[in-house]
């Protein structure tokens, strides 16, 4: 027969056991199970194409500033030039194929990028990019002064979020020299050497846009006085022509710029087209026109097959997609949605007396506010899907 066991023996057991299963049942949660979990993880973001789509008219659409901001150049400074349209101008809206194209908020932009900063770094369409992105943010902090610093052409600091953007003006990227060589009346350039504009900003900015191409062509450097390229102080044997000389310019800056700039977000902007009609800018070439190019015009316009004024900017662009490829830099490709717009041209409204009649209409660059505030939109959106992640 079984030993009874005392009733004050059996009471101290029972409490015990009760006391362990609760204790254990609060460290449950602090060691969950090693076993993953059976909720799928939701799926990453769809890769979406803002470079592919068409323009609409939106009635209600305006722009973020006016001629007031104290950053206009005044050749683009369409609305203070008074030149016509800049209410349809604006109203085209780019709505890309199969995702959306969100309107920049200055405020959350200047939010993520507190404490940062951003570089455009190339020829003049990048100054017009810049000037359009300075603009925008204005609005998110009135008190921007004019910043020019670091080899800068141009920029500005916003003291409410301790941002700095500016632009590097350096047409070629690499260096070279501005005046001719009295003995042939070449313009020397040094393929491996980026030019002193911004050889001097590694470790800088945060995010860097790039871009070169508008000064490749023998408007800029004719046979009279055309670059001459050296790489390793010595000249390149046989001497390359204009095209081939962007080709190895670009594969060494682009391994400078990979080597040097390792831990910057870098973009690199693709061709911004021209819309001359009826000749070259020095050929009386014409852009008075008052809407967008129709979808089937485009090609007539800018592929180099036809030979047209303005078929530079493609050929340009297979270069650049060339020499970034297995690369760290991400292609804007900004080139397309912008060939419809024939009709955003400063053209005649430059704000100088007698501007036309010694530069031709500048069918070049945009008027402001206008396309590049389009830019500025996919640069956002972009800078906010890769940059926001980190």
């Amino acid at each position: 027969m079984a030993t009874k066991l005392p009733s004050t023996l059996l009471t101290w057991l029972v409490l015990s056991t009760c006391s362990l299963i609760f204790f254990y049942s609060k460290l449950l949660p602090l060691y969950p199970s090693s076993k993953p979990s059976k909720i799928p993880s939701s799926p990453p973001p769809t890769p979406c194409n803002l470079f592919s789509g068409k323009w609409v008219i939106d009635p209600r659409r305006r722009p973020l500033y006016d001629e007031t901001c104290p950053f206009h150049r005044n050749a683009w400074n369409c609305i203070r030039n008074q030149r016509d349209n800049m209410n349809r101008i604006n109203s085209w809206k780019w709505v890309p194929e199969e995702c959306e194209l969100h309107e920049i908020d200055p405020f959350e932009l200047m939010t993520l990028m507190r404490d940062k900063r951003i570089g455009f770094i190339g020829d003049s369409l990048n100054e017009n990019f810049l000037v359009s992105l300075l603009c925008t943010l204005r609005v998110a902090d009135t008190g921007a002064k004019k910043w020019k610093r670091k080899g800068a052409w141009r920029g500005a600091y916003f003291p409410k979020f301790n941002v700095t953007i500016a632009y590097h003006r350096a047409v070629l990227l690499a260096k070279y020299d501005q005046e001719t060589n009295g003995i042939n009346g070449a313009h020397r350039v040094d393929v491996d050497i980026p030019a002193k504009e911004w050889a001097e900003i590694g470790g800088f900015y945060d995010v860097l846009v790039f871009n070169t191409g508008h000064w490749w062509g023998y408007d800029k450097f004719p046979k009279e006085s055309p670059l001459a390229f050296y790489k390793r102080g010595k000249p390149i044997i046989p001497a390359p022509n204009m095209y081939e000389g962007l080709e190895i310019v670009l594969k060494n800056m682009v391994v400078y710029i990979e080597k040097e700039f390792p831990k910057t977000h870098k973009f690199w902007r693709l061709q911004s087209p021209r819309h001359f009609h009826g000749g070259d800018w020095n050929q009386n070439g014409s852009c008075l026109f008052d809407d967008p190019l129709k979808k089937f015009e485009v090609d007539l316009w800018f592929d180099p097959r036809n030979n047209g004024v303005n078929k530079e900017a493609r050929l340009i662009n297979e270069l650049i997609i060339k020499a970034l490829e297995e690369t760290s830099i991400e292609l804007l490709d900004l080139t397309h949605l912008s060939e419809f717009r024939a009709d955003a041209h400063p053209a005649t409204w430059l704000g100088k007396k007698d501007a036309v009649s010694v530069w031709g209409q500048d069918c070049m660059h945009w008027c402001l506010p206008g396309v590049p505030d389009t830019w500025v939109n996919v640069l956002w959106q972009l800078m906010k899907n890769r940059i926001g992640r980190r």
